[in-house]
């Protein structure tokens, strides 16, 4: 699957022009070169692609479930078949190493496997009142939805909103990030080469234009978002003009309690998987790592070691970490670490670009660092890991709980039944024990309070695509 020079939107079942002729150029973020040129979308493009999803909508849900399934089935089959090449370009497009990029493959394929084996399960009920009235309720899907995917797992994130979607009967338009649109526009004519009708999937690249147009649009019955907070926020704002149901996934700043008993190697492995993959560039990463003062030292000394044993490199040469994706965020993390030592924290390494050409910032760890440092406070995106002792179990739930995410936490203990008390306290949507990234496409996702609304994954992310209607009947003569 080779990098076209250019690209075009992909409305109504094929690859059409845009209705101007500005472009955006994607870069390759391990050396700042570009990839290819794709329409910088409008307004008027996100109409056509609603459009074309709206006309498509009665025939799609009307498909048997089983039918439906067929070809959920057929798209992961498609993405099997184009592994190799998907994760190759997703590594150029995004910058993450090869073997990261494989994995991301490898759930975007799960995905619709996964859904696929739910679509004739979706299920009414009856519900018996009096004498012979009875209602039922049936769930249908919404019609067309609105998917706007961020930057850090292009595909993997696309097929996480699409498959349940489709397979629900609802039809879509999505909107790639502007610098990892690549993945989504192959991912759409896969779809078609699996037997997705023409309209049922469409993509519509560019910046903040198309974005704000498919979350205001009055014809989108459902939106899903991944993103910052600010984003999130506008979108939540924009849909409330036609009371357009939201999922929002937004940010994080993950609590790691490492307590006393901890397998201190297993904790530093698993932090140091948490904050470095993806180069840090997942908002549910452990970027706060908060250990017990009596084992405090060691874990610092240990994961400095751990930090400075990645090597960075071309994603598709599959280094121990990749690039940061693009050149604003790659000074937002800088930025940063300036403030962590303006701050006070002390930066015990990295902290610094690589040396080669790109968007390369290197594994970073602050120790001594204050729970109220903007630092160990607001979410940075990056390889920075901050490093916080406590003193007693409640000192740490406070420190974890104490910032305005709920994404992710986790709990390091040789004693389970400690480490699940610990777990159940702290304020998140998902909790890892003594591993971290736990679940998988089968496990619902999803945070508390500012980091979202609803659940994405597992049979819950459904319900983000399906509503309720009650049919009362009086069967009585």
């Amino acid at each position: 699957m080779a990098i076209d020079e250019r690209y075009h939107l992909f409305i109504g079942g094929e690859s059409v022009e845009a209705s101007t002729d500005e472009s955006i150029t994607t870069t390759d973020p391990a050396t700042g070169e570009s990839l290819a040129r794709v329409p910088a979308g409008t307004a008027a493009d996100i109409d056509r692609a609603v459009s074309a999803a709206r006309d498509a909508a009665p025939s799609w849900r009307s498909k048997a479930p089983a039918e439906r399934a067929r070809i959920g089935r057929r798209i992961a089959k498609q993405i099997r078949e184009h592994a190799d090449e998907l994760a190759r370009l997703e590594s150029r497009d995004q910058g993450k190493p090869l073997t990261q990029a494989h994995h991301d493959v490898d759930g975007a394929a799960r995905f619709f496997e996964y859904y696929a084996g739910a679509a004739d399960k979706i299920e009414g009920k009856s519900i018996p009142l009096e004498d012979e009235q009875f209602t039922f309720t049936v769930r249908e899907p919404y019609g067309v939805s609105g998917q706007i995917v961020p930057w850090n797992f292009p595909l993997n994130l696309t097929a996480r909103g699409l498959a349940p979607a489709l397979v629900a009967g609802n039809t879509a338009v999505i909107k790639p990030a502007p610098t990892t649109p690549l993945s989504a526009l192959h991912l759409a004519e896969l779809c078609r080469d699996a037997g997705v009708p023409d309209g049922v999937v469409n993509v519509v690249t560019g910046g903040t234009e198309p974005g704000a147009a498919l979350s205001s649009h009055e014809e989108v019955d459902v939106l899903t978002f991944t993103g910052s907070v600010p984003t999130g926020q506008a979108v939540m704002e924009s849909a409330a003009e036609h009371i357009t149901p939201v999922t929002l996934e937004l940010g994080g700043k993950n609590p790691a309690i490492v307590l006393p008993d901890a397998d201190l190697d297993d904790a530093v492995f698993w932090i140091a998987v948490g904050i470095f993959t993806n180069a840090g560039q997942v908002c549910s990463a452990a970027d706060r790592a908060i250990v017990h003062e009596s084992i405090y030292d060691e874990f610092v000394e240990r994961i400095v070691d751990r930090a400075e044993s990645y090597p960075l490199g071309h994603g598709p040469e599959d280094p121990g970490m990749g690039p940061i994706n693009n050149a604003d965020q790659y000074e937002t993390v800088l930025e940063y670490i300036d403030i962590g030592i303006s701050e006070g924290a002390t930066l015990k390494t990295g902290g610094e670009p690589g040396d080669d050409d790109g968007y390369f910032v290197r594994p970073t760890v602050f120790s001594d660092v204050d729970p109220e440092m903007r630092i160990a406070q607001e979410e940075i995106f990056g390889p920075v890991l901050t490093v916080i002792p406590f003193s007693d179990r409640d000192e740490a739930i406070e420190i974890a709980n104490d910032v305005e995410f709920g994404l992710t936490g986790g709990v390091f203990s040789r004693d389970i039944k400690r480490a699940l008390g610990v777990a159940r306290d702290i304020d998140a949507g998902s909790i890892y024990v003594n591993e971290w990234f736990g679940g998988s496409e089968e496990t619902p996702f999803g945070g508390m309070k500012k980091s979202g609304i609803g659940r994405e994954k597992g049979l819950e992310a459904l319900d983000s695509y399906l509503q309720t209607k009650a049919l009362s009947i009086n069967l009585s003569e």
